[in-house]
C-alpha cells in the first residue's frame, strides 16, 4: 500500500467515525477532537483533510448522497417493480451505511446555512434521479410518485432515528419481499 493509499484509507476512517459520532451526538456535540480520538489520529490530522467541522459534516453528507444516487441509478427492475426494488435498495443502504444515510435524510434539521443549502440541493438531485427513473419506466405522474417515494424514505429515516418502527410499515413490507 502506498502512502497515498494509506492517506485515502485514513480519510475514509475519519468519515466513518464522523458519521457515527454525528449520528450519535448530533452536529453540535460532535467535535473534531472526538472524531480524531475515535480514529486514533490527532485533531490537526483531521484538519489536514477537512478544514472545519462543517466541511467534515458536509463531506459525510456528500458521500451518503452519492451512495443514494448511485443506488437509485443502478437498480434494475421491470417498470412494475421499480419502486419496490428502489425501496429495497434504500433499505439495504440503510443496513450497510445506517449512520450516514440517516444523516443525509435528516440533515435539513441542522440550521447551519451551508448544511441546509447542501441538503436542499442534494434532495433536489435525488428527486430528479428518482423522477427520471420513474419517467423512463413509464410510471404515470412520475413527479408526484417521486415525491411520495422520497417522503417514504424520510418516514423510514424518522422511524429509525426515533426508534419507532411502527411509523413505517412500508419498510417491513419491502424487507419481507
Amino acid at each position: 500500500m502506498t502512502p497515498k493509499d494509506d492517506s485515502l484509507n485514513r480519510k475514509d476512517q475519519i468519515l466513518d467515525a464522523a458519521a457515527s459520532l454525528f449520528a450519535e451526538k448530533g452536529y453540535y456535540k460532535t467535535t473534531t477532537a472526538g472524531v480524531a480520538a475515535a480514529v486514533g489520529v490527532t485533531q490537526p490530522y483531521v484538519f489536514h483533510f477537512f478544514k472545519t467541522k462543517e466541511s467534515l459534516y458536509l463531506a459525510v453528507l456528500e458521500r451518503a448522497g452519492k451512495r443514494i444516487l448511485h443506488a437509485f441509478s443502478t437498480v434494475e427492475a421491470p417498470p412494475e417493480e421499480l419502486k419496490d426494488t428502489m425501496g429495497r435498495a434504500f433499505t439495504e443502504l440503510l443496513g450497510s451505511h445506517r449512520d450516514e444515510i440517516l444523516l443525509v435524510m435528516m440533515a435539513y434539521a441542522t440550521p447551519e446555512k451551508e448544511v441546509r443549502a447542501y441538503t436542499r440541493s442534494e434532495m433536489a438531485k435525488i428527486h430528479e434521479r428518482v423522477m427520471a427513473r420513474f419517467q423512463a419506466a413509464g410510471i404515470p405522474d412520475a413527479d408526484n410518485e417521486a415525491s411520495s417515494f422520497i417522503a417514504h424514505g424520510l418516514i423510514i429515516a424518522m422511524s429509525e432515528t426515533l426508534d419507532l418502527p411502527h411509523l413505517c410499515r412500508w419498510r417491513e413490507t419491502l424487507e419481507e419481499q
